[in-house]
């Protein structure tokens, strides 16, 4: 059963990273995946959380802050107990002078660390899964953007497919249990709430 499940995965990161592989991919991918890391992602990044302290409101300034240890806590978890207690290696890591995954089109730097789950995805998904539940519209942004993102590890070359379904799924769940436990906290203590709801108008009394 282990064997016809990772020869799946391994179909499926085939056809991701080969199959439908095309120059547009081969060309934005690579930035894709990376770009957060990078100084222009990083200003982007830091310029929109500051948009959202500025004129976010509470709302905007609460969900800005508590991204920080949201993030911080989902990647250190995923990267030093999940990562460690699974040790996979990555499709395009060398073991014994040979990848782990032949013939794998690697478009970026393999990376070091282990492979399941997708830190990228475990981090955009708790993200996505986080700001959802505060900004319903924007869901459909949220999700596509760490969608793009987990397959942007298979494009690449560094992540198989159930790295980054793990990784989602693990990260959706961080996200919404930090949601659930910061209700628990304004229900406590209603100053630290967050209201969905828009106010209501008064109204002159009959």
């Amino acid at each position: 059963m282990v064997e016809f499940l990772y020869s799946v995965d391994k179909a499926v990161f085939y056809f991701c990273n080969q199959t439908i592989a095309n120059p547009v991919f081969d060309a934005a991918m690579p930035i894709l995946t990376d770009w957060s890391q990078h100084w222009y992602g990083q200003v982007l990044f830091g310029l929109l959380w500051l948009l959202l302290v500025w004129k976010g409101g509470k709302k905007g300034r609460t969900t800005a802050f508590l991204l920080i240890p949201l993030i911080l806590m989902t990647d250190q978890l995923n990267n030093n107990v999940f990562k460690s207690a699974f040790a996979r290696p990555r499709p395009c890591h060398i073991i014994e002078g040979r990848m782990v995954v032949e013939h794998v089109r690697l478009l970026v730097s393999c990376g070091g660390g282990y492979s399941f789950p997708s830190g990228h995805a475990v981090n955009n998904f708790a993200a996505a899964s986080f700001f959802s539940q505060y900004y319903r519209r924007w869901a459909w942004a949220f999700y596509t953007y760490a969608g793009l993102m987990a397959f942007s590890r298979m494009s690449v070359g560094v992540h198989y497919p159930s790295d980054v379904l793990a990784g989602a799924a693990v990260g959706a769940l961080f996200g919404s249990a930090f949601v659930h436990l910061w209700r628990l906290m304004g229900q406590k203590f209603p100053a630290l709430s967050i209201s969905d709801a828009p106010p209501v108008p008064n109204r002159a009394r009959e």
